[in-house]
């Protein structure tokens, strides 16, 4: 039998989405608001979700302690107030999309997870707008 558990954490940062081999021009065209020169935005909020066997001694999934102290070591010590273009190694080169942060979220906290788990990401940028990543 699966079981899945998640935890839920927020963190705030700004990005700039551009592509250095555009134009300025084709950078507005796709991204509009979001190339603002000066950067932008927003509250993420991260549900990281779990999958798998119930531990009979425990039954637990995953402490979830333990899944919260990975996600505030992993993601939110690491990008919360920062400038996710400047101020992350993992972005020097990375268009931060939406996309592109869940990806790189996944893969710091899979490597934290035991891979006998599924592991699952859901990143919010907006209310409305929301990516999901599962490896």
């Amino acid at each position: 039998m699966k079981v899945s558990v998640s935890r839920r954490a927020h963190f705030n940062a700004a990005h700039r989405l551009n592509n250095p081999n555009w134009s300025s021009e084709k950078n507005d065209e796709i991204f509009g608001k979001c190339n603002l020169p000066n950067y932008h935005g927003h509250n993420y909020v991260l549900i990281s979700t779990v999958l798998g066997s119930i531990d009979p001694d425990t039954g637990y999934v995953m402490d979830m302690k333990v899944l919260n102290d990975i996600i505030n070591e992993e993601v939110v010590d690491r990008f919360d107030h920062k400038n996710l273009n400047l101020d992350t190694a993992e972005f020097k080169n990375l268009n931060p999309t939406a996309e592109n942060i869940a990806v790189v979220i996944w893969d710091l906290l899979r490597k934290r997870i035991n891979t006998d788990f599924k592991l699952k990401v859901t990143l919010y940028e907006t209310e409305r707008n929301f990516v999901e990543y599962e490896g």
